[in-house]
């Protein structure tokens, strides 16, 4: 073997592992790489990258906003589905106020209201927060029995038990009656007396006695003072004390407009309960001021008088509009307006509110004619004119020959 390194004959030394076990042994894994060599393999993966102080600024408020977004996304998922199971199982509905309440207000339980049917309308005019707890505190202390008919003060966000107690005791328990508007006194008695249980004719013991209750002397009975609406009166009132409630009632509304005089009242109440049977309540003003018109204009086309067939029909005792010619110039019908010029000698109904307060302020306009030229939809025609007036009476009539039977 020759010394000489450069020597080509001679033998070559071994390969070592590293030479010879090619690129797929273990050998080449772990050698590391030469300086020569370019920094690739494992070295490269765990290398750190170089980043500039603005870099690692952006990427932590990239971090910041990442984190911020899932919250605010996960806290929107959570009150979703809270609403949803909160509607669903009605977590958060007032089921109940607390204490006595809050504004007074004036409840009615009509006949044969259901206890369920009252709780509902407590509900839905606020005085209590749920019918259903209303309900289930009622039949828990009065189980089997029923609220009186009748008006009740109450107060406002009531609790159940509250509401439940003040319709239930003893002293409020009371006598109710709804009167209708365009009722005459005959049929005002009749349902006091049913509702009361009075006998009517201790009602109609007071039907000419207006001295008792204050009433002008012209007046010749109690008609056009017996005020429509619904009443509630004590169990033990009597039939003075119920009659009483209604004038007062009427007292009170002719002075809320300003009328106090003797006459005043008397035009009033009687002009008032003739447009109630006349017309509408939108052309209640209107026709006060046609009446108005002749009255005080006895010189013009209707020569002062008032020519209203309701007040005929009640001086004869009858309820329809339908009278005779004869009836027509019966001027010993002191109610018929045909025959006598002005006005009747009493009110022939008692009027409500709107027709006192239309009588007391009626428009003023050249009307004088005034008729219904529909009785489905209350449409009146008015007329300055008794010329334009045959125009509308013509309408009139020919809706009723289309209209068979309905015009009498």
């Amino acid at each position: 073997m020759s010394d000489d390194p450069y020597d080509q004959s001679a033998p070559r030394r071994p390969e070592t592992a590293r030479e010879s076990s090619g690129s797929g042994g273990l050998g080449s894994l772990l050698d590391a790489p030469s300086s020569r060599e370019p920094s690739t393999g494992l070295r490269g993966v765990f290398e750190h990258e170089e980043l500039t102080p603005e870099q690692v600024k952006r990427r932590r408020r990239r971090g910041r906003v990442s984190l911020t977004t899932a919250i605010a996304l996960f806290l929107l998922a959570g009150l979703i589905t809270v609403s949803v199971l909160a509607s669903t199982f009605g977590w958060f509905e007032v089921r109940d106020y607390r204490g006595d309440g809050e504004d007074p207000v004036t409840f009615a339980v009509s006949e044969g209201a259901t206890t369920g049917q009252v709780a509902v309308a407590l509900e839905q005019q606020g005085i209590v927060a749920d019918a259903e707890t209303f309900v289930e505190n009622f039949q828990e202390e009065h189980s089997g029995e029923f609220i009186q008919p009748g008006e009740y003060e109450l107060r406002t966000e009531m609790s159940s038990e509250a509401a439940v107690g003040a319709l239930m005791e003893e002293d409020e328990a009371t006598h109710y009656a709804a009167v209708a508007q365009t009722l005459r006194m005959s049929d005002v008695f009749g349902i006091l007396s049913e509702s009361t249980g009075i006998p009517v004719e201790e009602f109609e013991a007071y039907a000419e006695d207006t001295e008792t209750f204050g009433i002008p002397a012209r007046f010749p009975t109690l008609e056009g003072w017996l005020h429509p609406g619904e009443y509630r009166f004590p169990l033990d009132a009597t039939a003075e004390e119920v009659l009483r409630a209604m004038v007062d009632r009427t007292r009170a509304t002719l002075e809320d407009n300003g009328i106090t005089g003797e006459d005043e009242i008397f035009e009033v109440l009687t002009i008032g309960s003739i447009i109630e049977f006349e017309v509408q309540p939108e052309h209640y003003d209107v026709v006060a001021g046609a009446i108005e018109n002749r009255l005080q204009n006895p010189d013009g086309e209707t020569s002062g008088f008032i020519q209203s067939d309701a007040s005929v029909t009640y001086g004869l005792g009858r309820k329809s509009y339908d009278f005779s010619e004869e009836e027509r110039r019966d001027e010993s019908n002191r109610y018929n307006t045909f025959a006598n010029p002005g006005l009747p000698i009493g009110p022939i109904g008692s009027p409500g509110d709107a027709a006192i307060k239309a009588a007391a302020d009626p428009e003023e306009t050249g009307y004088y004619f005034w008729v219904t030229v529909d009785l489905d939809t209350g449409e009146t025609k008015f007329a300055e004119t008794y010329a334009e007036h045959l125009e509308n009476v013509e309408e009139y009539n020919q809706w009723c020959s289309e209209n068979e039977g309905r015009c009498g």
